[in-house]
């Protein structure tokens, strides 16, 4: 029995540090992955909604990416979310409800699309709604994190965060062959139908999450020690804060050069044009890629995900986000014109078949987006003061999303300007460069990042803001043509 115990107990050591990169496997950390889990198995119904789009409402290529860059809104409005998170509680819970009513959201507007929608602003809406579900949770985890991040030591920095990366690709990894091959022998809305059981799973590990009710004597014991704030280290972060306190803690954050520097840079880096839309066209209507293929390659773009956090947690988090993001932007801009080869059938003149050159494109770009992006969460999460944690982080990201936005209607812009149909990709090269040399108009405001001798320093120790870990949780999207984050499971490949 003795043996027994031992054994278990180094089965259990292993998992928590191997797997869990040394965080204890509680209810709640269980809870929290669940959430980014399901965030990645809805990408389940990516390629139907692609599809859907395509084929049963008629949309060009030019629409398909102005409705994404429409439906990415509830992403670029997530400081709201975090507001009404952080300040206004339901029967005194500031987490659990927002996690409940969000999956319950999800459900329905899958439901909707599997059943009454059939144009393209019913579609826009639902899909909106879908996306409205899944932003939402993402706020309520992102400060869930937050929270826990600050009890995290210096050497397990940024284990929480590529936890979270992890379990949401493990969810994507799951399901991305799936999502082609269900199409292969049934229709779009039954696909809509079986994913709009997933939402109901983030409603349910809700209960799971560690929360005590705020009472009326936390209101008031905090209201009365709003002038000493942000000099209290040891602050429940339980305390509900006003408005007016939120808004004052943003505005000393959000004031200071070392945050509002980064985050410009972060926004020119993300919001130069896609060409994805028009590509996944081009590879369905000139390729004749099937479904399954196309999960093949969602398959593929999961692995590499993964292998992209490998290589960042266990190589490049210690390298100067200069360095990571001057070279990744290089690399990707350089290997993003191999898609010419496709485009223009160069890659039969080689002997590559489209299927293998599609296949082994979309792995690199996927690595090389996956380690740039890295560094855009780990120097967000140390900007969260305490209380405000959903809010700040959210506004943050949100420049983020707002540049994923301008990508996609930038992309929509110019794949009209060009000519390229659903029919007619005779342009779709330049498209292709435009997009590409695109990338490399952010290089020039490098230095606005954090130095080498600075980046690991919390710039909101300045104004007196309590220092957080670089762990936090994923802003759940699909990976954009350079690495950028919009709305996850809603994107064409």
């Amino acid at each position: 029995m003795l043996i027994s115990s031992s054994g278990f107990s180094k089965v259990k050591d292993s998992v928590k540090k191997t797997i869990l990169f040394g965080n204890e496997p509680t209810p709640e950390l269980i809870a929290i992955l669940t959430v980014y889990f399901v965030q990645g198995i809805l990408g389940l119904a990516r390629l139907a909604v692609s599809f859907f789009l395509k084929d049963e409402l008629g949309l060009s290529p030019a629409q398909v990416s102005a409705l994404f860059g429409i439906v990415a809104i509830p992403w670029v409005i997530k400081p709201v979310f975090g507001f009404i998170s952080d300040g206004l509680p339901i029967f005194g819970y500031r987490r659990r409800p927002y996690l409940i009513l969000s999956g319950l959201l999800g459900t329905l507007s899958w439901i909707s699309l599997a059943t009454v929608v059939n144009n393209s602003w019913t579609a826009t809406i639902a899909i909106a709604s879908s996306s409205l579900s899944v932003a939402v949770s993402d706020v309520i985890v992102d400060s869930l994190v937050v929270e826990r991040a600050r009890a995290e030591s210096q050497e397990k920095a940024g284990s929480l965060q590529s936890l979270c990366w992890g379990a949401s690709a493990i969810g994507s990894l799951l399901t991305a062959y799936l999502s082609g091959l269900l199409l292969e022998h049934f229709s779009n809305r039954t696909v809509f139908f079986i994913t709009a059981a997933f939402p109901l799973i983030v409603s349910g590990v809700a209960w799971l999450i560690a929360e005590s009710p705020i009472t009326r004597d936390s209101r008031e014991k905090n209201n009365s020690a709003n002038n000493n704030l942000q000099d209290d280290s040891t602050k429940n972060s339980k305390d509900v804060l006003s408005v007016g306190q939120q808004v004052k803690q943003l505005r000393q954050a959000i004031g200071q050069k070392a945050i509002w520097l980064p985050t410009a840079f972060l926004f020119i880096w993300q919001a130069t044009p896609t060409s994805d839309s028009a590509f996944f066209f081009f590879t369905t209507n000139e390729l004749h890629f099937e479904p399954e293929f196309l999960g093949r390659v969602r398959l593929v773009t999961s692995i590499a995900s993964l292998v992209g956090i490998w290589i960042f947690q266990r190589f490049l988090k210690t390298v100067p986000f200069r360095v990571i993001f001057g070279w990744s932007t290089v690399i990707s801009a350089v290997l993003g014109m191999s898609m010419l080869l496709l485009v223009t059938h160069t890659n039969r003149s080689l002997g590559i078949d489209d299927h293998w050159f599609s296949l082994g494109d979309s792995l690199i770009l996927t690595v090389m987006g996956q380690i740039a992006y890295m560094p855009v969460l780990i120097l967000a999460a140390r900007l969260c003061p305490p209380g405000i944690e959903a809010t700040l982080f959210a506004l943050l990201m949100s420049v983020s999303n707002m540049a994923g936005l301008v990508s996609h209607e930038l992309g929509a812009g110019l794949t009209h300007l060009l000519g390229v149909t659903e029919t007619n990709f005779d342009n779709l090269w330049l498209l292709v460069v435009i997009s590409n040399l695109s990338t490399l108009l952010p290089l020039p405001f490098l230095n606005w990042l954090p130095a080498a001798n600075s980046q690991n320093q919390n710039p909101s120790n300045s104004n007196g803001l309590e220092s957080v870990s670089p762990a936090v949780g994923i802003d759940s999207a699909g990976t954009h043509h350079h690495g950028s984050q919009l709305v996850p499971e809603l994107m064409p490949d």
